[in-house]
This record gives C-alpha cells, sequence and structure tokens, in this order.
C-alpha cells in the first residue's frame, strides 16, 4: 500500500484536488470565489502532494513572502494547506511531506526561517516549529466601555467605502508601518485581492465587509475592516461588529478608529480575533474587563538556516552568547554558534568556546520574534541555561509581535 503512495512536487493543475482536499479536511466548503483568488496566489512549483492511484491525498505548500521580524524583513517560507485525506492518516504521509518540505527550503536557500498557524499545535513542535507570538480574541460589551474623549479639534476624518476601492489608501498605510510590525507578512496586489476577497456564502449570515481610511492632513494615516451580523432580541437591538484589522500609525487615528467601531448603530458586542497580546485597547477603555480577552496561541517559527536568521534580526540590547543548538532534521543547524550583536545588527558564527545556554531549534524558534522569553523556556526545562550570560533581555522587542492575517 505505501509503495503505491507517491509523493512528487505539485502542478498548477492540482489546484482543484488540493482545494477539494482542504475543503474535506478542515470541514469546510470554498466559494467558487474563494477557490479562483487562492489560485493566484498559489505555487505549485513550490507544493507537495502525495498521489494514490491518481488521486490526491495529502498536501503541503510553501507561498513565497516576507515576514517583519524584531528591526528587519526577512525572506520567510509561509506554510499553509497542510492536510492528509481521512482515508489516509496514520501513514506517515504528514511527516514525510514535512521533512522534505524542510530539506527543499533549506536547499532553495531563499529563507532563513518558516512560518505557519497551526491548525493542531501537538503537531509541529515534531518539526521544529516553536511558538513564537500568542495573540488575543476579544468579545468587547462595547455599550459597557468608554473611550476618552475626541479632541476638540481632529487632526483627521474618516471616509467610509468598499475595501477595494479604499485599497490605494489602505495599502499604503500597511507599507509605511510593515517595517516595524513584528509578525506582518508582506502583502502585493495578488495577496490584497486575497485578503479582501468576501463570498456571501463565506459571511455566516454576517454583511459584506466593510472599510473605513483616517485621513490626516498629509494623507491617509489608518484604516479599519469589519462587517456586522444583525441580530434582534426582545430587549432590542443586538448586533455583533466583527472586526478583521486596525491598522494606525499614531494614538490619534488608533483612538479615532476604535471609537467608530465601537458606536456603530445598533450593536452591543465587537468580535476580533487577531488583536496583538500588547492591544493598546486594553490601556484605553475605562473597564478593561468588559473587553472579553481569551489568549490563543499566534505564529509559530521554524529557523531554517539558523545563523542567517540569527543574524537578520536586530536585538534590544547588546548580546554575545554562544549557544549550543540541537536539530535533528536539518543537522547542519547542529552545533555551537556565537551571536553577537545589538540593536544595529548581529553575526552568528560557529565557535568551539564553551556554550552559555542549550537547547533544541524549537526554543529558537519560539524565541525568535521577542514574544516566548529564553527565561520562560528555561524555566520550563526547554532550555539549559549553563553560564551566567542569559540573552533573554536582548532577544525581547519593544512591541509584541502582532499578526494580521491567518494565510
Amino acid at each position: 500500500m505505501k509503495d503505491a503512495l507517491r509523493l512528487r512536487p505539485g502542478t498548477a493543475d492540482d489546484h482543484p484536488a488540493i482545494v477539494d482536499l482542504l475543503d474535506t479536511v478542515f470541514h469546510e466548503e470554498l466559494a467558487e470565489e474563494y477557490r479562483e483568488v487562492s489560485a493566484t496566489v498559489y505555487e505549485p512549483e513550490r507544493a507537495l502532494v502525495v498521489e494514490d492511484a491518481g488521486a490526491v491525498v495529502a498536501h503541503t505548500n510553501v507561498l513565497s513572502r516576507d515576514l517583519t521580524v524584531p528591526g528587519a524583513i526577512l525572506p520567510a517560507a509561509h506554510v499553509t494547506g497542510v492536510g492528509v485525506l481521512p482515508t489516509h492518516r496514520r501513514q506517515g504521509l504528514l511527516t514525510r511531506m514535512m521533512h522534505r518540505q524542510l530539506r527543499d527550503v533549506a536547499e532553495a536557500g531563499r529563507e532563513p526561517v518558516a512560518v505557519l498557524w497551526a491548525s493542531e499545535t501537538k503537531i509541529y513542535p515534531r518539526f521544529g516549529y516553536g511558538p513564537a507570538s500568542s495573540r488575543l480574541s476579544l468579545s468587547i460589551m462595547n455599550r459597557e466601555i468608554s473611550l476618552p474623549a475626541p479632541p476638540a479639534d481632529p487632526a483627521g476624518r474618516l471616509r467610509m467605502g468598499k475595501p477595494l476601492d479604499l485599497l490605494p489608501a489602505i495599502a499604503k498605510v500597511f507599507e509605511q508601518l510593515r517595517p516595524e510590525q513584528v509578525g506582518w507578512s508582506s502583502r502585493d496586489e495578488r495577496w490584497w485581492r486575497y485578503v479582501l476577497v468576501d463570498p456571501k456564502d463565506h459571511r455566516d449570515g454576517a454583511t459584506k465587509r466593510y472599510g473605513v481610511v483616517h485621513e490626516g492632513p498629509d494623507g491617509p494615516t489608518g484604516y479599519a475592516l469589519w462587517r456586522v451580523k444583525d441580530n434582534w432580541t426582545d430587549h432590542g437591538p443586538n448586533a455583533e461588529v466583527q472586526v478583521r484589522e486596525v491598522v494606525a500609525a499614531d494614538p490619534e487615528t488608533y483612538q479615532a478608529l476604535w471609537r467608530f467601531l465601537l458606536g456603530i448603530d445598533l450593536s452591543r458586542s465587537v468580535k476580533v480575533s487577531l488583536a496583538a497580546l500588547d492591544e493598546p485597547l486594553q490601556y484605553l477603555v475605562d473597564e478593561p474587563r468588559r473587553l472579553g480577552s481569551v489568549v490563543l496561541d499566534g505564529l509559530w517559527v521554524r529557523l531554517i538556516d539558523l545563523p542567517r536568521a540569527l543574524a537578520g534580526r536586530r536585538y534590544a540590547a547588546p548580546v554575545d552568547v554562544v549557544l549550543d543548538v540541537t536539530d535533528p532534521l536539518l543537522e547542519q543547524n547542529t552545533g555551537r554558534w556565537r551571536l553577537t550583536g545589538g540593536p544595529d545588527g548581529a553575526t552568528c558564527t560557529r565557535t568551539t568556546d564553551p556554550a552559555d545556554l542549550a537547547c533544541t531549534v524549537t526554543e529558537l524558534g519560539a524565541a525568535y520574534l521577542g514574544a516566548t522569553t529564553l527565561a520562560s523556556l528555561a524555566a520550563a526545562g526547554r532550555v539549559r541555561q549553563l553560564t551566567r550570560n542569559d540573552p533573554t533581555n536582548a532577544f525581547r522587542w519593544h512591541r509584541l509581535p502582532s499578526p494580521t492575517e491567518v494565510f
């Protein structure tokens, strides 16, 4: 049976079968509009499929995008579409695909890191991925909180419209802010259309998506994307505002956008799925408990080329540390590495010097974006601190990662 299961690179002709497979695996049915736009961002040459008698039974793909990391933007292998048909589980197909994918990405030499969202979090540490960020899910009782009063003479105004009509302004703000927003992925025109695709049968009874742009004297300074799910009870209107993104260049813009979203007529709640763990809204409202905050996992990171990855980001404090790293899947990462650097840059080279700490590549992936601390991992027994030279503060960053999309 296993001999009949052929692992091979994907092709453009595989896309319909892959979407059918993912519909089955993730228990959904993608609209035709969504299928069409997903084909524009799909990269068949970076896909892997397992074929059984001509049928696609397993799949994974890499999307070529950049990722903002502390102090830099790096190419990152965005891993997505990982799935195996129920009839072919427990046959080692996922392991075969993930091992092959890691080797392919490493051999291509484009990306020093890989990143993904985990549908089941117990799976991906087996392949060296570490939990590199968390996120807040907010269920806000918007009629029970208040924000600071707006300025008497606000510097900007809000302009509402269809997201695609507002795209020039939205994309401009996104690109201006992206270099400083750890966890953000690049979006070219194809990706913007993928992010904004809005099939009616994917709205779960809610309205179409709306956009609003905040414009200052010198141009756009922020935007928000949302929809509303209508509801009425015996007590009257009870609609839910579902927020997709809030992006702001300054505090005044941020407050103006949130005043707008929290004040939408006939609504009694606001749902946000991708808020940052240090979301400023927590420090603006007068009753933060009414935000209904729940902490969930976010991006998972895997170091592909360890020295390039560690030298590619910046560090919040001077660091000179020797890391003893084990990587059972990409053996070129195994060994002792001296990491030297700070806010202006870093180097990472092999060394025979005694190690200051020891860990696997999984723990370095977890610490890479500055959210999961090496000290916490050491307290859990995942990192062994061998000397008093602790690089925890250097790996931190001034803001926590704030991923804006699940890819």
